[in-house]
């Protein structure tokens, strides 16, 4: 298991140094999205990976990596979105940022390692494409429950279906780069 947290480690790591970077280019420009639009870009990357998965053809100059990478901080911000509230200002500062991205990861990471121990890591034993339709698979669920407004009968909220999503492009980007 700590073979696992660390290699989760060093992924989120760079994932987050793309986040912090982009935050200072760009400012926190993706406060303005509704939780929504963050799926549907969210579904946009992991389409993009299957696709390249079938076609093996880019036409693009971003691999399976890199999108990989945006879904990550795609659910980081989505997580964000769900939590903030009309008061919060668009711009918000990077370190303020990075503080709610820690946070943010930290438990989502706190939710993987309890569904690692229980499921014994099988995720290491499925294939690539198999984690990207799980992604795609919690999109549609997500999707679902937005248009639901919010409202389960038994399953879990959009929270939890963020946060597999991460995980499962941690999972990804671990099994690309072993």
């Amino acid at each position: 298991m700590s073979n696992t947290s660390t290699e989760y480690d060093a992924v989120i790591n760079t994932c987050r140094g793309l986040f912090i970077k982009k935050t200072h280019d760009y400012g926190t420009a993706w406060r303005i999205l509704r939780p929504a639009s963050i799926t549907d870009q969210i579904f946009i990357k992991a389409q993009r990976i299957r696709t390249l998965e079938e076609k093996k053809v880019s036409k693009v100059d971003e691999d399976i990596t890199s999108e990989y990478i945006g879904i990550v901080n795609y659910c980081v911000m989505a997580m964000l979105q769900l939590e903030c509230g009309p008061e919060t200002p668009v711009e918000l500062p990077a370190d303020e940022v990075s503080v709610l991205y820690d946070e943010k990861v930290k438990e989502t990471k706190d939710l993987m390692l309890a569904k690692n121990h229980d499921y014994g890591e099988a995720w290491r034993d499925m294939r690539i494409s198999s984690l990207t339709d799980l992604i795609l698979m919690k999109i549609l669920r997500v999707k679902q429950i937005e248009d639901n407004k919010g409202l389960t009968l038994a399953s879990e909220g959009i929270k939890a279906n963020y946060q597999d999503m991460l995980n499962y492009a941690v999972f990804a980007l671990i099994k690309l780069n072993p």
